[in-house]
C-alpha cells in the first residue's frame, strides 16, 4: 500500500485542507490597507473559524484583522476552486503518472454488463472503498477508456473532470486524513482497443478476457492502478444466456433474470489491479481438485474442450511440485483460462492465468516447453501475485523467479539442464543489459509500448542473478531464502532492498557487493564457480529469409522477448 507519507494530490488541490488550526495564526500574507470584502454571514463564519481572538484585542485592531482574514479566506477558496486539474502519480520511476497519492484502496466492487458482442461498450459500475492518508479536496483515479456518467463520494454527487489518463473527482465536502471514503463511478467500459495502446480487454473469438499488465487496468475500470496498492475484489458480470463468466477468486452466487445471468466472484486475498481477470464467452468450466483439497477450475472454449483437457490434468501435479519448492499455494483457487485469441503472451492473472489456446493445440511447441510455460505462470502466483512488486523497477523479482522455476521444472521433468540454459543466458547477458538496463534498474518503456519493460533482462537476466546467488550462498541457503521470501511477504508487496536484506540474513553475511554488480552493473559480473563463462559478442544479422530456430534448439527457451517464434510468458 502507498505509505501516505508526503503530500496528497498537490498543494493547490488541498489549500482549504491546510488552513492553520486554532491559535496557530494565519499562514497567508495580506495587505492590511486593502478594502474589506462584504461581510456576508458565510464569510463571517469562515473568519471566525480561522482566527479566534482574545478579548484584549482592541476594536480597531479586531476590525482590521477580521477584514484581512476574510480577504485571505476568499483567496483560499478561489485558489482551491480554480486550481488546475492535473494527472498525478505515486512517483514510480518507470510509470510516473501511474497510481495516485492520498489514499489506500481497501476494496473494489466491479459490475459489468456485457451486451453480447465485442464492438459495444459494457455498462459498468465501480465502487471503491478507500482509507485516506491525506486531506483531500480532490481525488484522482486512473481511468482512460470509457465514458463516465456520474460519480458519487460517500453517497453524494461529485463533480468530475479528466486530466491525461486520470479521472479527477471533486467531492461536495473535502475528505480529511484518516477517514473512510466510498467512491461510486457509473461508466462504460470499451472493449475496442485504443489506438497505439496495449492492454485492457482482449477480444476473443467468443467473448472477452483481460490483460491489464503493466498499466492497463484503468483502460477497463477506474482504479488506483499501481501494484503497490493491493485490495480485495468483488466482481459481478451480467451476460446474455449462452455465455459463461468467470473472474478472480471463488464464485459467490449466480442469478438468472430475463434472458441474462449474473455471476459474482470474490477474492479472499488482496490483489493488484494489473492482475484482475474477467472471462466472458461460450465457455465450459472444468473442475478438479489440487493438493490439500484446493479447488482447481479451468475455463476453456467449449468446442475445444476435448483437445485441451489432457493439458489441464497436469495442473494439480504442477502445484504439488511448486509446493515442494517454496511452500503451500498462497490462494483460494487456481486454474487456466484458455482464450481463443492471439495475444502473443501468457499472463499470470491472480488465481486464473491467461493462456492462448493455440499454445496447447499448435504442434510446433514441444510438450516440455508448454509444460514449462504452465509452471512459469503458476510460479507467479507466489512470485509477483502473493508477493507483489512495490514498484515496477522490482519487476525482476516477479519474472526472474517465474523463469527460474520454469527452467528448474524443465530440468527435473524433461532433462533440460539448468546449467546449460544459464550458461547461454550468461553469454547474452551483457547484450540484454545494454538493451534493457540491469535487472533491478530497467530502462523506461519504449514510447507507445509500455509493455516493453518486459525485456530479456528481467526474465533470463534476472534468473541468471538467482543462479549466481545460489552459486554464491549454496543450494541449502538459497532454498531457505526462497521459502522465507514468499512466507514473510505473503499478501503484501516487497522491494529489491527487502530481498537483498533477507538474502544476507539467511546467508549470515553481507551480500551488498554481490548484489550491486549483479542487479545494477552495466556489465555482467563473473559467475561464481564458473570462471570459464564468458559474454558472447553480438550476433551477426541473419540472412534474409533465414529460418528461425525451433524452440528445442534454443538453449534459452522458454523465455519471453528473446524468442520471436516462441510464445512469450509474462
Amino acid at each position: 500500500m502507498p505509505s501516505g507519507a508526503g503530500p496528497g494530490p498537490g498543494a493547490a488541490s488541498r489549500v482549504a485542507g491546510t488552513a492553520p488550526g486554532a491559535g496557530a495564526g494565519p499562514r497567508f500574507g495580506w495587505d492590511e490597507s486593502a478594502p474589506s470584502p462584504p461581510l456576508t454571514p458565510a464569510l463571517i463564519a469562515v473568519g471566525h473559524a480561522l482566527t479566534p481572538h482574545s478579548q484584549a484585542t482592541t476594536p480597531t485592531r479586531r476590525r482590521r484583522t477580521a477584514a484581512a482574514l476574510l480577504t485571505s479566506a476568499i483567496s483560499v477558496c478561489l485558489v482551491a476552486a480554480s486550481a488546475p486539474v492535473v494527472p498525478l502519480g505515486v512517483g514510480d520511476r518507470l510509470f510516473p503518472y501511474l497510481g495516485n497519492p492520498g489514499y489506500d484502496v481497501a476494496s473494489y466492487d466491479l459490475s459489468f454488463t456485457y451486451p453480447g458482442n465485442n464492438s459495444e461498450s459494457l455498462r459498468a459500475v465501480t465502487t471503491i472503498d478507500a482509507w485516506t492518508t491525506a486531506d483531500l479536496d480532490r481525488v484522482n483515479l486512473d481511468f482512460a477508456h470509457g465514458t463516465v456518467e456520474s460519480v458519487e463520494v460517500d453517497g453524494d454527487p461529485a463533480e468530475f473532470r479528466t486530466a491525461g489518463e486520470d479521472l479527477v473527482i471533486t467531492p461536495e465536502d473535502s475528505v480529511s486524513d484518516g477517514n473512510w471514503m466510498r467512491i461510486t463511478v457509473r461508466h462504460t467500459s470499451d472493449p475496442v482497443p485504443v489506438k497505439d495502446r496495449e492492454g485492457g480487454w482482449v477480444r476473443t473469438a467468443d467473448g472477452l478476457a483481460m490483460a491489464n499488465q503493466a498499466d492497463a487496468a484503468h483502460l477497463v475500470f477506474p482504479c488506483n492502478d499501481h501494484p503497490s496498492d493491493k485490495a480485495m475484489f468483488t466482481i459481478r458480470v451480467t451476460a446474455p444466456d449462452g455465455h459463461t463468466a468467470v473472474a478472480n477468486g471463488l464464485p459467490a452466487g449466480v442469478e438468472k433474470s430475463g434472458g441474462s445471468t449474473t455471476w459474482t466472484y470474490r477474492s479472499q486475498h488482496p490483489m493488484a489491479t494489473e492482475l484482475t481477470q474477467v472471462s466472458i464467452g461460450r465457455s465450459t468450466v472444468l473442475h478438479r481438485t489440487g493438493p490439500h483439497g484446493l479447488p482447481v477450475r479451468d475455463v476453456v472454449p467449449t468446442e475445444h474442450r476435448k483437445a485441451l483437457e489432457p493439458w489441464l490434468e497436469k495442473t494439480p501435479g504442477q502445484i504439488a511440485w511448486m509446493e515442494s519448492k517454496v511452500g503451500r499455494y498462497p490462494f483460494e483457487t487456481y486454474g487456466l483460462l484458455m482464450a481463443d485469441a492471439s495475444t502473443g503472451f501468457e499472463l499470470e492473472t491472480q488465481t486464473l492465468s491467461l493462456f492462448e489456446r493455440e499454445l496447447f493445440t499448435d504442434p510446433v511447441y514441444p510438450r516440455w516447453y508448454v509444460e514449462a510455460i504452465m509452471v512459469h505462470e503458476l510460479a507467479h502466483q507466489w512470485f509477483g501475485n502473493s508477493v507483489g512488486p512495490r514498484t515496477w523497477s522490482d519487476l525482476w523479482l516477479n519474472e526472474g523467479h517465474a523463469t527460474w522455476y520454469e527452467a528448474l521444472y524443465a530440468e527435473e521433468q524433461a532433462d533440460k539442464p539448468m546449467r546449460d540454459r544459464m550458461k547461454a543466458a550468461y553469454g547474452a547477458s551483457d547484450r540484454w543489459r545494454a538493451a534493457g538496463g540491469p535487472p533491478a534498474a530497467p530502462k523506461a518503456p519504449d514510447p507507445g509500448r509500455k509493455t516493453s519493460i518486459f525485456r530479456p533482462n528481467v526474465y533470463g537476466g534476472a534468473a541468471l542473478v538467482l543462479y549466481a546467488l545460489r552459486q554464491e550462498i549454496g543450494r541449502p541457503a538459497f532454498e531457505r531464502l526462497e521459502r522465507a521470501w514468499v512466507g514473510r511477504h505473503q499478501d503484501d508487496t516487497a522491494t529489491t532492498e527487502d530481498f537483498v536484506r533477507l538474502a544476507a540474513e539467511i546467508a549470515g553475511r553481507d551480500l551488498d557487493g554481490f548484489f550491486q554488480g549483479w542487479l545494477y552493473g552495466e556489465k555482467t559480473p563473473p559467475m561464481p564457480g564458473h570462471p570459464d563463462w564468458k559474454p558472447e559478442a553480438a550476433a551477426k544479422p541473419k540472412a534474409p529469409g533465414a529460418k528461425p530456430k525451433a524452440p528445442e534448439e534454443r538453449p534459452e527457451a522458454p523465455e519471453k522477448q528473446a524468442r520471436p517464434t516462441v510464445m512469450p510468458a509474462r
